[in-house]
């Protein structure tokens, strides 16, 4: 009995313990919420991340319908670069040896660079055969273009393959082989991807057969700086970057980036690899940047892209002070404009040296590469809205973008009194150099003229840079002053010139 007694007040004293708990917590409100516990409903981050029927997340992706779609359409690119002699860019002058040219190199004549063979990936876009892929997949870093590019197709099926046309800046290629009713890619929309969405990445790694792996967004708008080893002398690198965690090894360039609708959101393009190797990211051109360029080069035959008309430099590589000075605070984000171009679209909207870009076409920029990632999608003559700080008031305007040959050209003619314009292949080949600027005119009181420089001079270098356009020799003479060697050569002449010529008159 005594047992059973015990046992009883024991289970009575419980269900007490327990109802009195309930009944405080009824009372009062209290859940018995912890930190971090949602309290009247979910944070508004998570907002459609529930289903709202059973609680729960949404489905797990099923990948097979998208790899079965994109496969066939995912291309094996081989290319072939001959054997070829480089030299400086000046002329060889007569009576050199070919002995010491052996042992010199370019101070002394021409160095042979071996035959290249590379391997990557392209994309084709269209049933009668237009093919995307990266630059640096068809050509070297000197520009050279491979004069045989081979492309297997996933029945493998091979053919001869022949240059579009390409974009340096972008990493960007247009291939064409002579086929009709191929498999093709549709575009997605890379303005709609979203971070930790699933992707696939579709290519010829180390010589494999196609290959599908899987990962997800990391970040968009990346820029790592790797177009700028390509982009030609006067252009500007454009760098947006999807990044993802989906394995992606050498030959992967210019494959496909897919969504799991089976749509191309990208063209995978680098890889982050300190060692050579896939080291847990990699990236690919929006699929919204490679139209544009694609179509561009396919209709125009190159790419139509607008020009800002700044020179300009990000406000984290400014110090506090400068910031300060300028009335601005010491957290702000922007390019910081330091020059405008009288004759581009900039300067005609208003804008000014000491202005504080923060955004363009209605997206932030922190960077010049973001800037011109925003840039690279219009045409010359579109209008794009510019919001940027002064006197720290936030101003928009719309800026009509200008052919950046014309505001060069004319921004040149300004700065030093004369007419100068890019020199043809075609005697650049005659006169052995690569490229170069021909000074057509001089006009009174031209730095040039004081130099004792003619009408004709065929400039080559500027204070020891390559110039092989009007654009380059502009890009030079913006960061220079003062007495600058130019050198060059005039026609029919082997022997090369230099003249001292102050970039400050």
């Amino acid at each position: 009995m005594k047992i059973r007694h015990i046992l009883l007040i024991i289970a009575i004293s419980s269900v007490s313990a327990f109802g009195s708990v309930a009944l405080y917590n009824t009372l009062t409100g209290n859940k018995g919420n912890a930190v971090g516990t949602p309290q009247g409903g979910l944070p508004v981050n998570y907002a459609g991340f529930f289903d709202g029927k059973n609680g729960i997340a949404a489905e797990s992706t099923d990948f097979t319908r998208a790899a079965n779609a994109a496969v066939p359409a995912v291309v094996h690119i081989k290319t072939k670069i001959p054997a070829k002699k480089v030299s400086n860019n000046l002329p060889r002058q007569r009576g050199s040896d070919d002995f010491f040219d052996q042992f010199f190199g370019e101070g002394f004549g021409p160095n042979i660079i071996p035959e290249q063979r590379a391997s990557g990936s392209g994309v084709i876009i269209s049933e009668d055969g237009y093919i995307i892929t990266n630059n640096h997949v068809i050509s070297d870093q000197g520009g050279s273009v491979a004069s045989e590019i081979n492309v297997t197709l996933a029945n493998r099926r091979i053919y001869k393959a022949r240059v579009v046309g390409r974009d340096p800046s972008s990493d960007i290629a247009v291939l064409k082989i002579d086929e009709t009713k191929l498999p093709f890619l549709v575009y997605g929309n890379s303005e709609n991807i979203q971070l930790g969405q699933w992707v696939l990445a579709i290519g010829y790694p180390l010589t494999l057969d196609a290959t599908v792996t899987a990962g997800i967004i990391s970040a968009t708008g990346r820029s790592i700086g790797i177009n700028s080893r390509q982009t030609r002398g006067g252009d500007t690198p454009v760098e947006s970057f999807i990044q993802t965690d989906a394995a992606v090894n050498q030959g992967n360039s210019g494959g496909a980036l897919v969504n799991p609708n089976g749509e191309l959101i990208g063209i995978n393009s680098a890889i982050l690899a300190p060692s050579g190797t896939y080291a847990g990211y990699s990236f690919a051109i929006p699929v919204n940047i490679v139209k544009k360029i694609v179509n561009d080069i396919v209709q125009f035959g190159n790419v139509q892209r607008g020009y800002l008309g700044v020179s300009y430099y990000p406000t984290d590589e400014m110090s506090e002070e400068q910031i300060k000075s300028l009335g601005f605070p010491t957290n702000v984000e922007g390019v910081y404009v330091s020059s405008v171009a009288t004759e581009g679209g900039a300067a005609a909207a208003g804008l000014k040296k000491g202005d504080i870009i923060t955004q363009v076409n209605s997206r932030a920029v922190r960077t010049g590469l973001q800037m011109s990632a925003q840039i690279a999608g219009f045409r010359p003559g579109d209008k794009v809205p510019v919001t940027f700080l002064r006197n720290g008031k936030e101003q928009t305007v719309s800026v009509a973008l200008k052919k950046k040959t014309d505001v060069v050209n004319a921004n040149v003619a300004t700065r030093l009194k004369a007419e100068l314009v890019t020199l043809s292949k075609e005697r650049a080949a005659r006169y052995g150099v690569e490229g170069g600027v021909v000074v057509n005119k001089i006009f009174d009181e031209s730095p040039l003229g004081r130099a004792r420089m003619q009408a004709g001079f065929i400039i080559i270098r500027v204070g020891g840079q390559k110039i092989l356009t009007v654009e380059d020799f502009n890009d030079v003479s913006l960061n220079v002053s003062g007495m600058v060697k130019v050198e060059g050569i005039y026609p029919g002449n082997d022997m090369p010139y230099s003249y001292p010529v102050n970039f400050d008159q």
